[in-house]
């Protein structure tokens, strides 16, 4: 289980950021213990006024708990970190409040700690605690047979990179290699016998004729890139020099290269705005079956409390039924029926607490799956999408630097592939 920890002021901003239902579709508050209060805006505003009294300024201590991906686990997992946090920690016997969220079909705590002694009126110490917190995590992994991160068993080995570009490139567009060009150039010779119409040939397969820096005929490339002709279709200069014209006449690589860039970002620009509205379209049907899914998980969970709660009052009636009172009250304790009662009650207690949390556990769980069901097609949509955009919003940076530059920069990526000439935002 990955901690993360820091010691912080705030409990108003922390408290409603806790409380916060906008970026998580589920937030249960599972224990506010050791404050008068008994709910959790309440307890922050306690634990501030404590504060008061003190010199210290950060006097909470926050902790966010996040079990590893696609693992079921139960409530008391959660509470036995806690409680492993506040022994090594110091702060047991110290107010805390646990808070769970959902997000995105995964599962995390909050656990938030009072650092001031009521009784001292000073703050809890909590020396190395990020060395400290990542030996409970550690022990956690291993005590619930968690695959544990690389990078968390030698940090040496942790990847510094917290998003790789691979993951972003699947909608890529296949260019034209070198290859490709030549059979172009050779096709746009074969079928033009001018300068004007082998011109014409090259544009409408995204190339463009130019003067070269050895003042013969070179194709320019979308991308920037300059081939000559005489050698990609096996000719001598002076030949292609008799059908095409003077090469002085045309414009150099550089002017072509302002120009393709000043044709193309344009263009760019609209594809960027068309691409963002596919985007939209096409995550808005599944954010709609995403807040459909939300509002039923939530009225599942409402029923269930209900249920939980009514049958818990029915067998507290029974229980308390069983203890007499009045003379044969009195006789039950000098027989000792009283106390075979009283751990009988205890017995039932327990087991219909653990009851209602594996029960809600077992709803929880199959919620979660659900939603990780959805989520899963959100992300392959997300990504296609943000590929497809990246992709744009580079070329577009690449085609501004052309204009601007009259050459083309490179930043390691291929440039035998071209950039396309319209983007397949359909697929």
């Amino acid at each position: 289980m990955i901690l993360k920890a820091s010691q912080r002021s705030g409990a108003k901003q922390l408290g409603l950021h806790l409380m916060k239902t906008e970026e998580n579709e589920h937030v249960e508050i599972h224990e506010v213990s050791g404050f008068i209060s008994d709910d959790l805006m309440g307890a922050m505003k306690e634990s501030h006024a404590l504060s008061l009294g003190t010199k210290c300024r950060q006097h909470l201590f926050s902790v966010s708990l996040n079990p590893p991906v696609g693992e079921s686990v139960r409530v008391e997992v959660f509470e036995k970190a806690c409680n492993m946090i506040e022994e090594r920690l110091g702060l047991k016997g110290q107010p805390r409040m646990i808070v769970f969220h959902e997000k995105e079909g995964r599962r995390h705590a909050h656990a938030v700690w009072s650092r001031i002694d009521a009784e001292t009126m000073t703050a809890k110490p909590l020396p190395f605690f990020k060395s400290k917190l990542r030996d409970i995590g550690k022990e956690l992994y291993l005590e619930n047979g968690w695959k544990m991160p690389e990078g968390f068993r030698n940090s040496k080995l942790r990847n510094p990179r917290n998003f790789t570009l691979d993951e972003w490139q699947q909608a890529k567009r296949a260019g034209l290699d070198a290859n490709q060009i030549k059979a172009t150039i050779q096709e746009c010779w074969a079928m033009s016998d001018n300068g004007p119409a082998f011109a014409k040939a090259l544009e409408e397969r995204g190339l463009f004729i130019a003067q070269g820096d050895r003042r013969g005929h070179v194709a320019v490339s979308i991308e920037g890139e300059a081939f000559a002709i005489a050698r990609m279709i096996d000719k001598k200069t002076k030949d292609v020099t008799a059908r095409l014209g003077d090469p002085k006449e045309l414009r150099s690589v550089a002017a072509t290269v302002r120009y393709i860039g000043e044709t193309v970002a344009p263009r760019l620009s609209r594809y960027i705005s068309e691409a963002k509205r596919i985007a939209v379209n096409a995550i808005k049907p599944l954010n709609e079956q995403k807040q459909a899914m939300q509002d039923q998980h939530k009225a599942e969970r409402v029923k269930l409390d209900r249920m939980q709660r009514d049958r818990l009052t029915v067998e507290n009636q029974h229980r308390s039924a069983r203890v007499r009172t009045g003379a044969k009250g009195v006789w039950d304790i000098l027989t000792g029926r009283y106390f075979k009662v009283r751990k009988q009650n205890e017995m039932e207690a327990f087991f219909g607490l653990q009851r209602d949390r594996n029960q809600r556990h077992d709803l929880v769980q199959s919620q979660l799956k659900d939603r990780q069901g959805l989520q899963s097609q959100i992300v392959l949509v997300r990504e296609r999408h943000a590929g497809q955009l990246l992709g744009l919003y580079r070329d577009a940076a690449q085609y501004r630097r052309m204009a601007r530059d009259g050459k083309f920069e490179r930043d390691g990526t291929d440039r035998s592939r071209p950039a396309p000439r319209s983007p397949e935002l359909g697929r």
